[in-house]
């Protein structure tokens, strides 16, 4: 068994969909990033990509190449996921952290776990999505970015 953290972050700016583990949340902006930006879905991929010695999610997917540019998060969990399978490992759960002072996330959190469990093929009893406030604290509580954290356990396929 192995585990992975990680941690991401994009600042918000204006006419941009708020994506965030998959869910278009009503918000009047959105996360500024080469792909869709989803910093609950980054956080998770490059905890899985952690937790199997396999780098960061922009060695995988550079933001350099226009291949990847507004692709939805969901599609590179999916690259993601088959990465892990290649070396023989299966999620068994994650934990995950939300962090923006607004919208409120809670009415979309259900839907975001379904997104994730659904891409990894895993029950959805094994993902955890919360959010939180920083109390208005720093550049989250100030309104000005969103930020994701997420910590994986994996395990080699029969074992």
């Amino acid at each position: 068994m192995r585990v992975g953290t990680g941690y991401d972050v994009h600042p918000l700016q204006e006419n941009r969909s708020l994506i965030l583990g998959g869910v278009d949340v009503p918000f009047h902006l959105g996360l500024q990033g080469h792909s869709d930006a989803d910093v609950l879905l980054h956080a998770i991929m490059d905890a899985l990509l952690g937790a199997a010695a396999r780098g960061d999610l922009g060695s995988h997917f550079p933001s350099e190449d226009n291949r990847f540019r507004d692709i939805s998060s969901l599609i590179l969990l999916d690259k993601v996921k088959g990465l892990l399978q290649q070396d023989g490992y299966t999620v068994v759960n994650l934990d995950s952290t939300i962090v923006a002072q607004k919208p409120r996330l809670s009415p979309y959190l259900e839907e975001m776990r379904e997104n994730i469990a659904r891409v990894l093929g895993i029950e959805k009893d094994a993902v955890s999505v919360k959010a939180t406030t920083t109390e208005s604290l720093g550049f989250a509580g100030r309104g000005e970015g969103i930020a994701a954290y997420a910590l994986v356990l994996i395990q080699r396929t029969g074992t």
